[in-house]
């Protein structure tokens, strides 16, 4: 059985990459987009044969020699060369089509952070818990919701993030770092397909291939009730569920703590 995902992923990093980004002298007759397979194999100290093979997806057992070398040939960072390995490895996570429960701890827990809005997404991205502040901060972050899908086919995201490009340049290199080895997923295979069959920003950034595991940083919200929110974000993976935890909240003495402080008010008010 061959590794289609390997070969894939290499055709879509060696078209980004131009021979001055590895040393290379590009020559004025060059017709094809990126580097060579030949100047890859060069790059790495294999042969463009074997190269050829991996590509073609015929070679299903590289050495972590190979791999890595690979990884440094095509200037992958740690997160995108830790991608390779599994996907090299060809080891994915078998998983039927299943009810996913949240814990109820998780929910618990999360209903006393009066200030923090948070929600737990399963294996597809659906949110399965979720508390007061993470529901007015979104309907998109509300039980049921899939943040992930709504990013890119809910027209209310593109005004909720005064930044939607940027978010949305961030979430498909997260999303493909989180379901490398989900492959048989059911639910997987149907978020990224519709995704890509109904979202041209979205079937433009996985073609990319870019992977990227950025689980912390600064999202830029402009709330319908309470208008601009810088939050500080994080993410936390449960590894035994496969499920993420995302919070939300306001830096203390930051330009958006008394708003969002209020956003929390709301909520809370809301639902007593």
């Amino acid at each position: 059985m061959g590794n289609g995902r390997l070969g894939d992923y290499l055709r879509a990093r060696r078209a980004q990459l131009q021979p001055e980004d590895v040393g290379l002298v590009a020559g004025s007759r060059r017709r094809v987009e990126g580097l060579r397979r030949e100047e890859v194999a060069i790059l790495a100290g294999i042969s463009p044969e074997y190269y050829l093979r991996l590509e073609q997806g015929r070679d299903v057992n590289p050495s972590p020699q190979v791999v890595a070398a690979l990884a440094e040939a095509l200037g992958l960072d740690p997160d995108a060369a830790a991608y390779l390995d599994l996907i090299a490895r060809g080891t994915s996570v078998k998983t039927r089509r299943r009810q996913e429960q949240p814990s109820r701890d998780v929910q618990a827990m999360i209903d006393m952070w009066p200030r923090t809005a948070a929600y737990l997404q399963g294996r597809s991205f659906t949110v399965l818990a979720s508390n007061a502040v993470a529901a007015a901060l979104s309907r998109n972050f509300r039980i049921g919701a899939n943040p992930m899908r709504a990013a890119f086919l809910e027209a209310d995201m593109r005004t909720l993030y005064r930044d939607w490009e940027g978010m949305t340049a961030k979430a498909v290199p997260f999303l493909r770092s989180v379901v490398a080895d989900r492959d048989d997923d059911p639910s997987v295979r149907e978020l990224v397909g519709e995704l890509n069959l109904r979202s041209d920003r979205f079937r433009t950034l996985w073609a990319r291939y870019d992977v990227k595991v950025q689980d912390r940083g600064t999202t830029l919200f402009l709330h319908p009730r309470v208008g601009p929110l810088d939050l500080r974000f994080q993410k936390f993976v449960l590894p035994d569920a496969r499920q993420i935890l995302v919070t939300y909240h306001a830096e203390p003495g930051g330009p958006s703590e008394d708003a969002f402080t209020t956003l929390a008010e709301f909520a809370h008010a809301d639902n007593g």
